[in-house]
């Protein structure tokens, strides 16, 4: 998979708790840049457990109230094919951590939170990804690829390298269109719905967030630009901007800049 022309960036924090809460700030800084030019503002969240710390850092932030939440419109790279409400969706994790404080409190509708469909509303994860395809189409406001022009995408990265729910070896990793159903997933549930390839890189900016040793010699094989089907990683790339967000020991070697 060719990968963008924009800039990549590889940022190292200390540790995990300040990985997650300079990812905040980050974000905060960001949605608050692009609403000055632009809008509405498009963010796509991750689950794990640095993506829900910074979800949940976000809320903690005196910044909150700066942003026009009304304006902003908050999606999903990959879910669990669970019910709703299931404390291991990402969708459930996100709203503790943030966005229902965000509804409340805010002024972020209900309306502008866009979940990926689990089985409470559709019967196989190919019903979710077409239903998800649909919704993404309907903001895409003529955007080529049928998708929003996500200002920033955020990803969690596996200790195998996967991103959303693009796992090494699997044949998701070739799926076309914007949204696809995942069978047979390693890591549990075997179900899932996930963004494509096609989809995380249309982002203006893709930001991989990572932290653990576990991670190091995946991120290493990532930024060496080691075959996608072996690093799914490799292949997550924004069209303005790459950011790498990792903590000291998710960065190993990795200590520069690039």
């Amino acid at each position: 998979m060719p990968e963008s022309s924009g800039v990549r960036l590889v940022v190292v924090h200390p540790d995990k708790e300040v990985l997650a809460q300079a990812t905040a700030a980050r974000l905060l800084t960001r949605v608050l840049d692009v609403q000055s030019v632009r809008s509405p503002v498009h963010v796509v969240l991750t689950g794990g457990t640095v993506g829900i710390a910074s979800l949940a850092a976000v809320a903690a932030s005196p910044l909150v109230p700066a942003i026009d939440w009304s304006n902003v419109h908050l999606w999903w790279g990959d879910e669990r094919f669970l019910p709703d409400g299931d404390p291991d969706r990402n969708e459930t994790q996100a709203r503790e951590a943030l966005l229902d404080g965000l509804v409340a409190e805010h002024g972020l509708p209900e309306a502008n939170v866009h979940p990926m469909p689990g089985p409470t509303s559709v019967a196989t994860p190919e019903e979710g990804a077409a239903a998800y395809a649909a919704l993404l189409a309907e903001h895409a406001q003529g955007e080529a690829g049928g998708v929003p022009a996500f200002d920033v995408l955020l990803l969690g990265m596996g200790p195998d390298g996967h991103v959303a729910s693009l796992f090494p070896g699997h044949e998701g990793l070739d799926a076309q269109g914007t949204t696809t159903g995942v069978h047979g997933s390693p890591k549990p549930p075997p179900e899932r719905v996930s963004l494509t390839f096609d989809a995380i890189r249309s982002a203006r900016e893709v930001w991989v967030v990572a932290a653990g040793a576990e991670k190091a010699d995946r991120v290493a094989a990532a930024l060496a630009g080691d075959p996608v089907t072996e690093v799914p990683a490799a292949g997550a790339v924004g069209q303005a901007r790459t950011l790498w967000l990792l903590d000291l020991e998710s960065a190993g070697a990795t200590t520069a800049t690039s």
